[in-house]
């Protein structure tokens, strides 16, 4: 292992791969948020048909994610030394496109052309943010070897995503229109997010430096080896459990907040309030992070965080939340301390897996960054197929109508009810698995750090 003589670790790389991530969430966010509502609501499928396509493309965008991993760990394209940067180039020209045809609305399409149209359309999204994300998340692994700093990029990064997430929560007093969901207002505010992420990831080629080489050479590792890998790594396990119960009940249920302040406060523009509040946490921890990480660790920091608020999701499920302004403040100000756990996890998260991949090469002295990265995203994508069918099931369940612009009290309390359960069953999980499969001490973080 040689490190080349290049500019030192600085803030340059720390803002360029912030704006990666703001490039990521300018799409990754609006998808998140408002696809759902969007074919639900605006183009008229029903919760079963959003189900299976949902599924369906998720398993394919998690099959991507291991055939582009495999490819950027043995395939190197473009002229110059970077492994990663070329296929961050032509993964976001290819991520404008297909994000602008995925929202674009296709109301006077037959049933069947609007099923095929919401399926190839995501499927093609899938295949661009895959190109993207995977060189993405494994570039963390080579800008630097020091634990600190690598905790230092995973807070840039969660900055990053930060502002996308602040964009999005500011939405629903553009995209509602007397409290329903207007498709061409979407449609305009995705061609400009589009474009904004583009232009974020021009910046980021231009300030991160790929500064750690391993190996001149493209390794020729096998496929089931670098399974192997993973599967036989404890961490890695650790990590993905409970990034699957984040995204699951976390991330797929964020529309579900939308719908209680559409049918619950009656009032869909307030939503922007509880998305604010949500937020809190992740600005508050984020100067705070590095100094804790050093002082108690990754895992210690995970826990406790995440069992607080899970106890707070609990007490928030038994408060007397009436569907007014009283109701709205003990509401917003409930999840701020429900989502405090799921904020440090997004902070620390990608230092965490940096710190598994380390872990998985000093134990077989073999680089598969993009391998191990792109398998511990198969699983995330596979989460958010989960996660999201599971969503619209759970709402058909408790009586929640798509087509339909009201909804009786009864089940407007039910969607309220869902969404903390779903919370608090994400956060309980995520306790339990970095408490007691994820395994790398607070004193192994600190020896990553060093040479070997």
């Amino acid at each position: 292992m040689k490190e080349n003589k290049l500019r030192p670790f600085g803030a340059r790389d720390k803002i360029g791969y912030a704006l990666g991530d703001m490039g990521c969430n300018f799409s990754f966010q609006l998808v998140t948020s408002y696809m759902y509502l969007f074919y639900t609501q605006c183009i008229g499928l029903s919760a079963k048909h959003w189900a299976w396509i949902i599924v369906v493309s998720k398993v394919w965008d998690a099959i991507n994610d291991v055939v582009i991993g495999n490819m950027v760990d043995r395939t190197h394209i473009g002229k110059g030394k970077s492994k990663f940067m070329p296929w961050i180039s032509i993964g976001s020209v290819l991520l404008v496109v297909f994000s602008v045809m995925l929202f674009t609305p296709v109301t006077a399409f037959s049933q069947t052309g609007k099923i095929l149209w919401c399926l190839v359309s995501y499927c093609l999204w899938s295949v661009a943010y895959t190109m993207i994300n995977v060189p993405y998340g494994s570039l963390h692994s080579v800008i630097t070897e020091d634990p600190k700093q690598r905790t230092t990029l995973s807070t840039f990064r969660s900055i990053g995503a930060s502002l996308p997430a602040v964009l999005v929560m500011i939405l629903p007093k553009i995209v509602y229109k007397d409290n329903v969901l207007s498709a061409s207002s979407l449609f305009i505010v995705t061609a400009v997010f589009s474009i904004a992420a583009y232009f974020a990831f021009f910046g980021m080629r231009k300030m991160v430096t790929e500064r750690v080489v391993r190996e001149q050479k493209v390794e020729k590792v096998s496929y089931i080896s670098t399974v192997k890998s993973f599967f036989t790594n404890r961490a890695m396990l650790g990590i993905t459990v409970s990034t699957i119960a984040v995204v699951i009940f976390y991330n797929s249920s964020l529309s579900v907040n939308n719908l209680v302040f559409q049918f619950y406060f009656n009032d869909a523009k307030k939503a922007t309030l509880a998305m604010i509040a949500s937020y809190i946490p992740l600005v508050a921890f984020m100067p705070f992070a590095s100094s804790l990480v050093a002082k108690i660790g990754k895992k210690n920091l995970s826990v406790w965080t995440s069992l607080f608020s899970a106890i707070a999701g609990i007490i928030l499920l038994f408060l007397p939340i009436t569907p007014d302004k009283k109701g709205i403040i003990i509401y917003v100000v409930g999840l701020m301390f429900v989502n405090t756990g799921c904020c440090v996890f997004q902070i620390i998260v990608w230092a965490i897996v940096a710190d598994c991949i380390e872990d998985s090469y000093r134990r077989k002295g073999v680089r598969e960054e993009g391998s191990l990265y792109a398998l511990y995203s198969f699983f995330r994508k596979l989460a958010q197929g989960i996660g999201s069918a599971l969503v619209a099931l759970a709402l058909s369940a408790v009586g929640y109508i798509e087509t339909s612009t009201t909804q009786t009290a009864q089940v407007a309390a039910n969607i309220k009810n869902l969404y903390i359960v779903l919370l608090v069953i994400g956060l309980v999980i995520m306790t339990v698995s970095m408490k007691f499969i994820y395994n790398i001490s607070f004193k192994q973080e600190q020896e990553f750090g060093k040479s070997e």
